[in-house]
């Protein structure tokens, strides 16, 4: 039997789930993974809050220097969020040769690299499975299941949030705002749901997946980021009618020393695994050159799924006989040899507010022809003052797409291409 001695910082939602699958499944990680863990000590400015889940005052640490100057305590977990204080208090951990497991996805998004570079002067682990898609054991997946394949894309629903919005606006018709209400009141929304809706959430986790599936540096900052704030009931309707559902979704692609990362709402076929992903869960559709096709699927936050991916990592570091670091290059910086792509070829949905005349839908084919764009279907509705028409295309290039959608609005002050959507093929 081996005694293992941790500590938890943050001791709210997700800290408290860590802490009762720590006590409450004590005896049975005893039983089958042969380790006495103990949480001996818990640091959080919420005293209420720590003595709402029953642990006794002699656990109660006064500052992150008592759970690093504490001999017996091997591993530290992190579950604050945001970047400070958590950055300094990790660092100090990981300084005085603590292993560390952590949530936080903005902060290994943005500090993965310095924190490596720490962890490995102190001779400790950086694990963060709970970073990502909550319960679902993606990472890992990626790690330690894949290593036999190039992994040729990742796609994913790995926002929790906006899909919850997505299928209330479509199963149910509800707007934006309703679903966004309903969702914060459900607690699955912040009160501030900006990180969530506009897509830096995902962006932090495909920032992370993509590097460790195409095995190089991937910063957050070359991920191009949509949110869903401008998804309309009119585009939900057309998707319908067309065969697909929307989804946010984080593309990750690499086609040799080329590599994709985008997180955008997409027009999923209904036929696609991904498509029946609906409410808060999350799923991540992953193709290896050998394994083919995989699909990870479960709850993407919560306290349980979250603390249960935390404590995975807490078993796995306890039974490590040495920490493990990245593969790859992991300075923060793109290797020389890689391009992030931004030129995407994709399928693409396009809907216009037009003048009702004679010649118009002409004209506009004439512009996509010109820019090197074929049309598969359109649909055509009377609108307002007007006349709305949308378009799929056949895969074009993300500039000729844009360079269409400029010289659209310049033929007329009355044309207007009010949604722009990209298609999952």
């Amino acid at each position: 039997m081996k005694k293992v001695h941790v500590a938890i910082m943050g001791i709210g939602t997700v800290g408290g789930g860590t802490y009762e699958i720590l006590t409450k499944n004590h005896d049975f990680m005893l039983k089958n993974h042969g380790i006495d863990f103990c949480v001996k000590k818990v640091l959080d400015k919420n005293l209420e809050r720590i003595a709402s889940f029953g642990i006794p005052e002699n656990a109660v640490a006064s500052s992150a220097d008592e759970i690093a100057n504490d001999e017996d305590i091997s591993i530290v977990i992190e579950t604050m969020g945001g970047v400070e204080p958590a950055k300094s208090f990790i660092e100090k951990m990981l300084l005085a040769g603590k292993s560390v497991v952590t949530a936080n996805k903005e902060l290994i998004s943005k500090h993965w690299p310095s924190l490596e570079a720490t962890a490995k002067k102190g001779g400790a682990g950086l694990y963060f499975e709970a970073s990502c898609v909550g319960g679902v054991p993606i990472i890992r997946a990626l790690e330690e299941s894949l290593q036999a394949n190039h992994v040729n894309s990742l796609v994913g629903i790995i926002n929790g949030t906006t899909n919850y919005i997505l299928s209330k606006m479509t199963e149910e018709g509800m707007s934006y705002a309703d679903a966004l209400k309903e969702a914060q009141q459900l607690g699955y929304a912040e009160f501030n749901p900006t990180a969530d809706v506009e897509g830096f959430d995902a962006s932090y986790k495909l920032s992370i997946l993509s590097s460790l599936a195409f095995h190089t540096c991937i910063p957050g900052t070359k991920v191009y980021r949509e949110g869903i704030t401008n998804v309309t009931k009119a585009d939900i309707k057309a998707g319908k009618e067309l065969g697909y559902v929307i989804k946010l979704l984080a593309i990750g692609k690499r086609h040799g020393n080329d590599v994709e990362v985008r997180v955008h709402p997409t027009f999923v076929p209904q036929s696609h695994p991904l498509a029946g992903v609906s409410g808060s869960f999350n799923a991540v559709f992953v193709n290896g050159d050998f394994v083919d096709d995989l699909m990870f699927y479960g709850r993407g936050a919560g306290s349980r799924p979250t603390g249960s991916a935390i404590v995975s990592d807490v078993v796995y570091a306890a039974k490590r006989t040495s920490p493990l670091y990245s593969d790859f290059e992991n300075n923060g910086e793109v290797s020389p040899e890689i391009n992030i792509s931004t030129d995407f070829t994709s399928k693409y949905y396009l809907s216009a507010s037009v003048k009702d005349a004679p010649g118009v839908l002409a004209s506009l084919a004439t512009v996509f022809a010109k820019n090197n764009v074929s049309i598969e279907t359109v649909l055509q509705r009377g609108g307002v003052g007007g006349a709305v028409v949308c378009f799929l295309t056949h895969p074009a290039k993300e500039s000729d797409i844009r360079k269409s959608i400029a010289e659209i609005e310049e033929l007329d002050d009355e044309n207007k291409v009010v949604s722009f959507i990209r298609v999952l093929s």
